[in-house]
């Protein structure tokens, strides 16, 4: 079964490494087999990976979408988490859920994970300040 995906005019998505932009109107790509799939909205370049919840998005981010470098990849999160984990042990329970994604190679749920955890970096910084 494949999946449909409808792109909007000049948004991106990376395939299996490759980033594809859409030149035209609309469009519609059939993916036939399994291959790492983001879209423009779930991509986060390097430059705005500017804290280390974000970070650790983009560096799974990677992983998901770089397999050859994932043991690199899996060192520099491990890093990053630890870092996490010294600075707000309150975010235990999002690491170590993105510790079994990450252990069972399902990157794409671990970004999801990734996301709710920038969101609470993100309510811990405003609290702060």
């Amino acid at each position: 079964m494949s999946l449909k995906i409808t792109l909007k005019n000049n948004e991106r998505l990376v395939i299996g490494g490759a980033v594809v932009r859409n030149g035209g109107k609309g469009c519609v790509l059939f993916i036939e087999n399994t291959v790492p799939i983001l879209r423009e909205k779930d991509i986060l370049g390097e430059k705005d990976a500017t804290t280390a919840c974000k970070r650790v998005y983009f560096t799974i981010q990677l992983m998901y979408i770089d397999e050859p470098n994932v043991p690199q990849y899996v060192k520099a999160y491990s890093e990053l988490a630890t870092e996490i984990l010294n600075a707000a042990p309150s975010t235990r329970t999002l690491i170590e859920q993105l510790n079994e994604r990450i252990e069972g190679g399902n990157y794409y749920q671990a970004l999801k994970i990734a996301k709710n955890l920038i969101e609470y970096e993100e309510e811990l910084l405003k609290n702060a300040n």
